[in-house]
């Protein structure tokens, strides 16, 4: 119950965060609302096609789009004070990094993926929405040159598979894959802290 309350929290920030993208980009209102879905349940939508899963979860499951469009219309209509209050958006964010990895993770090796496979799929259904979001405006996707976003969700999806592999608790591996991709990805926010890049 507590991991799906927090699937649903995770898209709904994916989504708010797509959708005041489309705002920024002066986007009318269906595509601030299609930028906003596609964020939201994008990843996991990558994330069942991988696995073979078809229809997509996410887009049979009522609650996962409704969740992703009701934030977009609270977007819509409170979009100055989300942007005010936009550090609490970023540590559900973080959190929705960790559940969307740890999750998607464990849900590749519940369909029978290896344990590299499923740490790969746990990542990309927590960074899939937002690379998405980055094609649909146009804009490079921000994992590839600012933030420290992939490392997060690798870490976290690595820990279930590791702990599926020596057989331990899956509350306990999921729970401490969410805290340590979200943790992670807190401290770089605060730190700033960026992966190198290649000298020119």
């Amino acid at each position: 119950m507590l991991l799906s309350i927090l699937d649903l929290v995770g898209i709904a920030v994916f989504a708010a965060s797509g959708a005041l993208v489309g705002i920024a980009k002066r986007l009318d209102v269906f595509g601030v609302s299609l930028v906003g879905v596609t964020t939201g349940i994008g990843g996991g939508i990558v994330r069942d096609v991988l696995l073979g899963i078809h229809p997509p979860t996410s887009l049979q499951n009522w609650q996962n789009f409704s969740t992703a469009l009701g934030a977009c219309v609270v977007v819509l209509f409170f979009h100055p004070e989300i942007r005010r209050i936009r550090p609490g958006v970023l540590v559900l964010d973080a959190i929705g990094v960790g559940v969307f990895a740890t999750g998607g993770a464990a849900i590749a090796l519940s369909h029978g993926a290896g344990p590299l496979a499923s740490t790969l799929i746990g990542a990309t259904a927590a960074i899939g929405g937002g690379v998405i979001r980055d094609v649909l405006v146009n804009e490079m996707p921000l994992l590839l040159h600012r933030d420290l976003y992939a490392v997060p969700a690798i870490l976290g999806a690595a820990i279930v598979t590791v702990g599926n592999a020596v057989n331990a608790p899956s509350v306990i591996a999921l729970t401490t894959g969410v805290i340590v991709a979200a943790g992670l990805r807190l401290l770089a926010l605060w730190r700033g802290w960026n992966l190198p890049i290649a000298p020119e």
